[in-house]
């Protein structure tokens, strides 16, 4: 599957909802495990601010990725972000959009707080 790195350097990136679990059926309540290591994963919603244009994206991070205290408005750094296209087929109806994964969500308010 074709991944995409995203460059962050250039961004403002904040938190803009708690990290959750990540559910992989909303039927069951199944929680959603890394394929690899079999660590649980959240998803962490983000806005992302770059080239003057603002966009809230929803990512998944394994739980061990997720550092810090990650409440609304919290500055953060995004650790091997890529985004992946996906296309699927259901009922008849083509969807398709772009997820995004990142190594790492962790928070920059200590690091801020500590050179001030």
């Amino acid at each position: 599957m074709r991944q995409i790195p995203v460059d962050t350097s250039a961004a403002t990136v904040m938190v803009a909802k708690t990290p959750e679990p990540k559910v992989k059926d909303r039927r069951t309540g199944e929680l959603a495990l890394d394929a690899e290591t079999g660590s649980k994963l959240m998803t962490v919603n983000v806005m992302f601010a770059a080239n003057d244009e603002v966009e809230i994206l929803s990512i998944t991070v394994p739980e061990t990725g997720v550092s810090g205290d990650l409440t609304m408005g919290t500055p953060v750094a995004l650790t091997g972000l890529i985004a992946r296209p996906w296309e699927n087929e259901f009922n008849g109806q083509k969807r398709h959009g772009i997820a995004f994964r990142a190594v790492a969500v962790t928070s920059l308010a200590a690091a801020g707080a500590k050179a001030a």
